[in-house]
């Protein structure tokens, strides 16, 4: 797992390091991959149902869960496949917290498309890693693969681990 953390780690200082000004980086989100076909788990103070858009809007305290995947929001919006009546996406707003295993990430929104496997945060992402943050404007996480993409202004604080 250390191990993990600071290939991680020397990826990103590699990356930073080969370019004048971090515009994007890519590293490991998360303990272990997710898969995008477990059941979605949805707990939140009110619920209101729009029959005409096929959108349901979930508000307070909202906490999405799927598999090992846990998303909080103060707002949730979720928008169903026509055909399969499956959950198709999920839009989060108002402050936006997504963990998987030990990492952390808090955007302003987050859009995630389940068919895809998806997951893109805007609005202020920090992401903690360890005792390292890392800042951006843009957050992609693919959960079939348990990478991430960060764009736009990428910040990285990395401290070295003590024993």
């Amino acid at each position: 797992m250390r191990y993990l953390f600071v290939l991680s780690l020397l990826l990103i200082l590699m990356t930073i390091h080969n370019r004048s000004i971090a515009q994007e980086t890519t590293f490991a989100f998360g303990s272990l991959k997710s898969d995008p076909s477990l059941p979605v788990e949805i707990t939140a103070d009110e619920l209101s149902v729009d029959q005409q858009t096929g959108k349901a809007t979930f508000i307070g305290d909202v906490l999405i869960t799927q598999g090992e995947i846990r998303l909080a929001a103060p707002r949730v919006t979720v928008m169903y496949n026509e055909e399969s009546r499956a959950i198709a996406q999920v839009a989060a707003t108002g402050g936006v917290t997504l963990v998987s295993g030990p990492d952390a990430a808090e955007s302003q929104h987050a859009h995630y498309d389940i068919d895809e496997g998806l997951i893109v945060m805007t609005g202020q992402v920090l992401i903690e890693q360890g005792p390292g943050t890392i800042a951006a404007e843009t957050m992609t996480v693919n959960l079939i693969t348990g990478s991430a993409e960060m764009t736009g202004n990428v910040t990285a604080i990395l401290q070295n681990e003590t024993e």
